[in-house]
């Protein structure tokens, strides 16, 4: 602040009153700007239990609860409708590829499909990164909606009975499917609310894990307990995982993922506001504006899109945290226990890298091996490529290895196969 005081002070001569408010007005903007990181940061702090005193400072006064009550206590709720408004940031340390990050996921999950921008296999793979703001709602097992809320502009993507419905405000597209089997509509298994990370987290919770009640919080006006899962193992790049979780109902209302290496979270996704009264009947209806193009889901399409998935949409073991029974069904194997579990892919294609051409022309071989750090071993020769979370390592002889454990882990497993 100082600076901005010896500015006032020193043209304070020549400066009128109009002059010293403009001053002061741009003084207080620079001055928000930086302590509201500070703030952020000291809740970031707190919410993974990393600054003990601020533990007890406004947080509410709950019943004692053990680790194993409260993984029930979420196990056993049955909210069955809510509403409210979700706070999503991904941070997984990717360059900046001008767009082509997008490109690139969208386009891995959008396989044979139709290439509809409401299509939501490839849009709500824009959640992988950045900061969202989404709104929800559910009213029971067929009665779902997710709105992505970005400028000037709204992504829907709502399940009403047996029709799916994606609606893209900005292109005017609207994407629709119906039930595939026994009355049910396909589920696009994205996850977007912080119980969505929970579930997936805390299914995976074994002997290589400690969890713990690390004090209380309050989300959303919502008073909560805080469930903190650590590795137990060393060479992971998950550090730590705080769930808030609502005291009354046990419903997650934070999920917060920070890596071993430190800083930012990888994902944080909390609700700023929630409510557990029935939603609205209307919310769930939806009707195709006038004048917007509709793609009706071609089934043969989305089977193919989801091959190694199981009939609920989902991985049958998530890479990074799986078994050593292997992923035989879906053409994985699976190194190590727990959080150092690594997959193992054999393309059956040798030489590396992919070639072709990168956006905007140019070797995709080169350019893709320009991110990564060239290694080798018994193995032979490779590449690793990292984020602050998933690193991966491809061979020349055509494996892939991947997991949420550092390098040296992925170079042990590859010298080992």
């Amino acid at each position: 602040m100082a600076p901005y005081e010896s500015d006032d002070s020193t043209g304070a001569a020549q400066a009128d009153d109009e002059l010293r408010a403009e001053l002061r007005t741009e003084r207080r903007r620079k001055a928000a700007r930086y302590v509201v990181p500070v703030a952020v940061v000291g809740v970031a702090a707190a919410t993974i239990g990393l600054v003990p005193a601020l533990a007890d400072s406004g947080d509410p006064n709950l019943p004692k609860i053990t680790a194993q009550e409260l993984i029930d206590k979420i196990a056993k709720s049955d909210v069955q409708q809510l509403s409210g408004t979700v706070k999503i940031s991904t941070d997984l340390g990717l360059p900046d590829l001008g767009g082509l990050e997008s490109s690139l996921l969208s386009g891995a999950t959008q396989g044979s499909g139709d290439g509809s921008s409401a299509d939501p296999t490839s849009k709500l793979t824009e959640l992988a990164s950045g900061t969202h703001t989404l709104r929800v709602a559910a009213d029971g097992p067929e009665k779902q909606k997710v709105s992505v809320l970005e400028s000037g502009a709204e992504y829907s993507l709502i399940h009403n009975g047996t029709d799916v419905w994606g609606y893209d405000s900005k292109s005017n597209e609207v994407y629709h499917s119906t039930a595939a089997d026994s009355g049910k509509a396909e589920q696009h298994e994205t996850p977007a609310t912080p119980k969505d990370f929970a579930d997936e987290v805390l299914k995976s919770v074994d002997d290589t894990t400690s969890v713990t009640v690390d004090g209380t919080a309050q989300v959303a006006g919502r008073d909560a307990y805080r469930l903190v899962i650590k590795p137990k193992q060393s060479g992971t790049t998950v550090g730590a995982i705080s769930i808030a979780v609502d005291a009354k109902t046990g419903t997650p209302l934070k999920f917060t993922l920070t890596p071993s290496s430190g800083g930012a979270a990888v994902v944080d996704a909390g609700y700023t506001q929630v409510s557990f009264a029935k939603p609205a009947a209307s919310t769930f209806d939806f009707t195709p504006p006038k004048g917007a193009k509709v793609t009706e889901g071609d089934k043969a399409g989305k089977d193919s899109k989801t091959e190694g998935l199981d009939k609920g949409g989902k991985a049958s073991e998530t890479p990074g945290h799986g078994s050593a029974k292997g992923l035989d069904k879906s053409g994985f194997d699976v190194l190590g226990k727990g959080w150092n579990s690594i997959a193992v892919l054999d393309t059956g294609s040798k030489g590396g890298l992919p070639t072709g051409s990168a956006s905007g022309g140019g070797d995709l071989s080169g350019f893709l091996g320009s991110l990564g750090d060239p290694v080798s071993g018994k193995f032979g020769k490779g590449t690793v490529f990292s984020t602050r979370l998933i690193n991966a390592l491809i061979t020349d002889n055509g494996k892939v290895y991947v997991g949420a454990v550092d390098k040296a882990a992925l170079l042990k497993a590859a010298n080992a196969g």
